[in-house]
């Protein structure tokens, strides 16, 4: 699934161009392909593809995994799941065999939601927040610092790992970003939050901004096919590196279990 580093990746490559997508603002919306209505949370497809024309791309933003499409009277709300992804292509080609949303754009472009698994979402709506609102903050917002992860660890007694994924506790964290900012705090993964000290909640605050801003530096991790061009998986402290050694120390890295999730860590440097 992608994470914040890849859907900032994306988000990035929308609103400015990069090498695999073309900046769509200014672009205006002529019409729009529902191929799968279950995409659509909101509206009905009708509505959708009445509402959307005309609209002008006014801007590109992101909240935790979901990317923002601000358009000139609605924002459209895209959440990639397991298999999202955004594709700009001519009109005239033929609209893959996964696409499930088409917008077509009066340039004679469109933006195609392809998602083989069926289980990205797309919302169309005035008021975004009220889909938004009970994310929890934004790791690299200057207003969310070590202080407030520590309140908010102390606020539970719940294992670090998935605490971590809770997108109510903290927004854009998945599995390879809590993995890797957990081996660079030096935390163990089931570890209590509420044990966490004043300095464990630091370190772990500037990991996880770290391995955050790394992973958008180096444009994701592409390690499903769904995601192209990152290349952060050649980076990867502990995740999907079971049995290899740390980079730190040269023990044997580890994976568990929590809560029919995995969690990759190194049992010398991050100890219970």
């Amino acid at each position: 699934m992608p994470e914040l580093p890849e859907v900032e990746t994306i988000r990035q490559n929308l609103r400015r161009g990069g090498a695999t997508l073309p900046s769509i603002l200014g672009w205006n919306v002529e019409s729009a392909q529902v191929l799968w209505a279950r995409s659509l949370v909101m509206p009905g497809v009708d509505e959708f593809k009445r509402r959307l024309i005309g609209q002008q791309v006014v801007d590109i933003g992101r909240r935790g995994k979901f990317l923002i499409v601000e358009l000139s009277k609605d924002a459209l709300l895209i959440h990639l799941h397991m298999s999202g992804d955004l594709v700009v292509e001519e009109n005239r080609e033929p609209v893959a065999t996964h696409c499930r949303v088409a917008i077509e754009f009066e340039n004679g472009q469109r933006l195609a939601f392809i998602d083989a698994r069926k289980f990205g979402r797309l919302w169309l709506t005035a008021e975004k927040e009220t889909i938004l609102s009970d994310l929890g903050p934004e790791p690299l917002d200057d207003a969310f610092q070590a202080q407030d992860l520590y309140r908010r660890l102390h606020a539970h007694r719940r294992r670090l790992k998935p605490l971590l994924l809770d997108q109510t506790f903290l927004a854009g964290l998945g599995n390879i970003y809590a993995d890797e900012a957990l081996n660079l705090a030096r935390l163990h993964p089931l570890m209590l939050s509420n044990q966490v000290s004043a300095a464990d909640a630091e370190r772990l605050w500037r990991a996880i901004r770290a391995v955050i801003e790394e992973g958008i530096q180096r444009n994701g991790a592409s390690i499903d096919w769904v995601y192209r061009g990152g290349e952060f998986q050649n980076y990867f402290r502990v995740y999907q590196r079971t049995g290899q050694p740390c980079r730190e120390c040269g023990e044997a890295i580890q994976r568990i279990v929590i809560g029919q999730r995995s969690a990759h860590f190194c049992p010398n440097c991050q100890r219970l």
